[in-house]
């Protein structure tokens, strides 16, 4: 069944078309990694799909119904997007471990939170960090944890590992793992040839603004994708 479909998707800024008549399906239970140049459309693609930003045509579907039907608020609740370079909120992590239950009106679940932060090599202490002390890869951490809170139907990752060492890379692949174990579609931007591969059973390669597939509908990975000089991705 499909969980998200794009449908003839285009996004036009300055006069460029930064995604070009994109259509596909995203199955639920799906591990795709999203793979492709630096510019290609890879980051604007997820900004669509979390309802950030508005196709200039196009239609996107979440559970067969198109994103206008829903709430924007809670449409976001069902569709989570990591950034590479997270936005934290507030003063502290337990101030981004707590938004979540507090725009539901609920009290914060130290015992979900703790289990995030461990799965992800953080601990209690960290709570009370101010988010301006945390390292780059601490501040992803921290923003998937956020996002895992209240498990989404799909998360959308974006370069998440980019700031990690290779120890918290392996731990933080595993946290990812074990949220798609539990049920959460996962699509997942990377740079990693070796990491796309690891998990995914799809994977999609985009050049240009547009996507490219195999025959049996799985992506096609260029291993010796460079970067473009400007990247509006």
């Amino acid at each position: 069944m499909a969980i998200l479909e794009l449908s003839n998707i285009i996004y036009t800024q300055q006069n460029r078309n930064i995604i070009d008549d994109i259509s596909f399906s995203v199955n639920e239970g799906d591990f795709i990694s999203i793979v492709g140049r630096s510019g290609s459309g890879k980051s604007t693609m997820f900004k669509l799909c979390s309802d950030l930003i508005n196709p200039t045509s196009g239609i996107l579907f979440y559970k067969d119904l198109p994103f206008s039907n829903y709430e924007p608020s809670a449409l976001r609740k069902k569709i989570a997007y990591c950034f590479q370079t997270p936005y934290l909120f507030g003063s502290t992590v337990m101030d981004n471990m707590s938004f979540p239950f507090t725009i539901r009106g609920e009290k914060p679940d130290m015992l979900r939170i703790m289990k995030l932060l461990q799965q992800l090599n953080l601990d209690e202490f960290c709570l009370k960090q101010n988010n301006q002390c945390l390292s780059g890869g601490e501040k992803q951490r921290v923003a998937l944890a956020r996002s895992m809170l209240f498990r989404p139907d799909i998360l959308l990752l974006d370069e998440v590992t980019s700031a990690l060492d290779q120890d918290n890379v392996i731990l933080m692949e595993l946290a990812i793992k074990s949220f798609y174990d539990e049920g959460t579609t996962i699509l997942w931007i990377t740079h990693n040839f070796e990491q796309s591969k690891r998990h995914a059973n799809r994977i999609i390669n985009m050049e240009m603004g547009k996507v490219s597939f195999d025959d049996n509908g799985n992506g096609t990975i260029d291993e010796n994708a460079g970067s473009y000089e400007e990247d509006i991705s």
